[in-house]
């Protein structure tokens, strides 16, 4: 984690809205560079509404969202491909095409967007998949993988590109723990070797406190972050009372 280049990633007075209904409303935020930083929060609290403003799928009611200083909310044709390519997303559920192999999966973006050669972007595709440990499985169909499996390879699909940001939305959702562990020590390992900066919706405690830097938990009742900093921090000296229960995963008391 770098602190002292400028922020990766820069929110300012983002509002997110559905109609008439605000979900999230004027909050600020920074994330540097090489850090885990997680977001989290209640049920309805707006965690995957703000990570699709984030990635680009939504337009915020107002304020600004920056990538590398480029403003994602306000660029538009070749300029917000140039933001876009810049990340890589892991859907909760993977998103692997069912009918193309893990290695023709992973090989899309090279496809997309660059003009190499089919042995080049084999050879790419086949690397990514090794980083996540799923080479020997490039010829096979997600049907035939395991869920966790699944996961690698779509983090593996999100990295062909080389971005410097990871978005990943609910990694360890629907996985044993085991295999979730597994997952948090790869997050880990492509943080330290690759100096990756990953955004990640959660709200799995053993995986926040073994892979976040930076954690801001959002709040559905007042619609602001509430709480923002190292885990173990918030849960043993935050002033804010609801905070604290979450990390110490305590029931709220009956009034």
């Amino acid at each position: 984690m770098d602190t002292k280049s400028p922020p990766i990633i820069r929110v300012e007075h983002f509002t997110a809205a559905y109609g008439d209904k605000t979900i999230i409303d004027d909050i600020s935020f920074e994330v540097a560079r090489g850090e885990v930083f997680v977001i989290l929060g209640g049920s309805g609290c707006g965690k995957s509404t703000l990570l699709k403003h984030m990635i680009g799928l939504y337009e915020p009611k107002a304020g600004n969202i920056l990538i590398e200083g480029d403003d994602i909310t306000q660029a538009t044709g070749k300029e917000r491909l140039d933001i876009l390519k810049r990340f890589g997303v892991m859907y909760q559920a993977g998103a692997l095409f069912g009918s193309m192999t893990l290695l023709e999966n992973v090989r899309l973006p090279l496809e997309e967007f660059t003009s190499l050669p089919d042995q080049a972007m084999d050879l790419i595709s086949l690397m990514k998949l090794d980083l996540v440990g799923l080479a020997d499985a490039a010829g096979k169909l997600p049907s035939e993988l395991s869920g966790g499996m699944q996961k690698r390879g779509a983090i593996a699909r999100a990295m062909a590109l080389d971005p410097e940001i990871l978005f990943l939305d609910e990694p360890s959702a629907g996985l044993d723990p085991i295999t979730s562990a597994e997952l948090d020590q790869l997050i880990l390992r492509l943080s330290k070797n690759l100096g990756i900066t990953f955004v990640i919706v959660t709200h799995e405690l053993p995986s926040i406190y073994a892979i976040a830097d930076t954690v801001i938990m959002l709040d559905a009742t007042v619609k602001k972050i509430v709480a923002q900093g190292p885990p173990e921090y918030l849960r043993d000296h935050s002033d804010n009372a609801w905070v604290r229960q979450f990390f110490n995963r305590e029931a709220v008391a009956a009034a």
